[in-house]
């Protein structure tokens, strides 16, 4: 599938917040049929919808595919806002009960809701409170970021000072927080075989802000009393691997975050968790290698055929 010539981009209005303006952008497969089961893709941060190949496998499998551009991120970015920002993970909220409550009204069969990174942890923190949660029949997470690879001190020392910080300055950031050796696992200008727009996923990362840094954490303390009543697919890498520099390593693990910590928190989301390996895949699972990935899609599949 193009990008381009396979897809339709809806815009979303808003209700204007702190930046102003702000949009969301649903994306929708023209092979949709709607009239079957559909799945929902909440990208990460540093990241937009680009994934056509992910949205042809779901097809091929006789799902309709959504995607959101959440707000501030990738098409929905506009020049007066601060890129990927957020005070509370929850803003996202809105468009995601949008588009649910659109895809809903469409075909009236279960959705499944698919999150990447921050994604997943936005989609998981939806599964707890957000207002159309009870219209999806499971959730899937890719790679979720449900905890900082970071050490118990760290954490404790990013949380307090990103809070002390962004109280005095709201808009305090950081350049360059974000290593580029993941992205240059998945970029085809480097290592990759992914062709995207830099300017709404760079390979330095946009900068990271204080703010940001405590709803994220807020966020991920909120899922220590997580009850979700769905379903669950927690896919990881076989192992993580922190690194500064780019190697060969970086090709067959996950560089962003702890796969312990996605095992551990991940499977205290639900009553119902299915915790899957992946062997030597990437942060963005589906990004990986093409025989890695065509693994993760195989076993995902074989988990949403079992749950039916």
């Amino acid at each position: 599938m193009n990008l381009d010539r396979d897809f339709t981009f809806q815009t979303i209005e808003l209700a204007p917040d702190y930046d102003g303006e702000a949009i969301a952008t649903l994306i929708s497969s023209k092979h949709n049929l709607g009239n079957r089961k559909s799945v929902l893709y909440i990208h990460g941060y540093n990241d937009y919808f680009f994934h056509a190949h992910v949205a042809e496998k779901f097809n091929e499998n006789n799902f309709d595919f959504y995607a959101l551009d959440l707000r501030k991120y990738g098409r929905s970015l506009l020049k007066h806002q601060h890129p990927n920002f957020c005070k509370d993970i929850e803003e996202y909220f809105e468009e995601i009960s949008i588009a649910i409550r659109e895809i809903h009204d469409l075909s009236k069969e279960p959705i499944y809701l698919l999150g990447h990174s921050t994604g997943g942890l936005t989609a998981s923190s939806y599964m707890n409170s957000g207002a159309e949660r009870n219209l999806i029949s499971a959730l899937i997470l890719n790679s979720p970021f449900l905890d900082f690879y970071q050490s118990k001190f760290e954490k404790f020392f990013s949380y307090w000072g990103s809070k002390i910080i962004s109280t005095i300055a709201p808009y305090a950031k950081i350049e360059g927080a974000l290593p580029p050796v993941y992205a240059q696992s998945v970029n085809k200008s480097y290592h990759g075989e992914w062709d995207y727009n830099l300017e709404w996923k760079p390979i330095k990362g946009f900068p990271t802000y204080f703010k940001w840094v405590v709803a994220i954490s807020s966020a991920q303390k909120k899922l220590a009393h997580s009850n979700i009543k769905v379903p669950i697919l927690v896919m990881h890498s076989s192992s993580s691997k922190k690194i500064s520099t780019f190697s060969e390593v970086a090709m067959s693990r996950d560089t962003v975050l702890n796969i312990e910590d996605i095992k551990r928190v991940g499977v205290t989301l639900g009553d119902e968790v299915t915790l899957m390996q992946i062997d030597n895949a990437l942060h963005d699972i589906f990004l990986s290698p093409k025989p890695v990935r065509e693994i993760a899609f195989e076993k995902m599949f074989a988990w949403l055929l079992k749950i039916r």
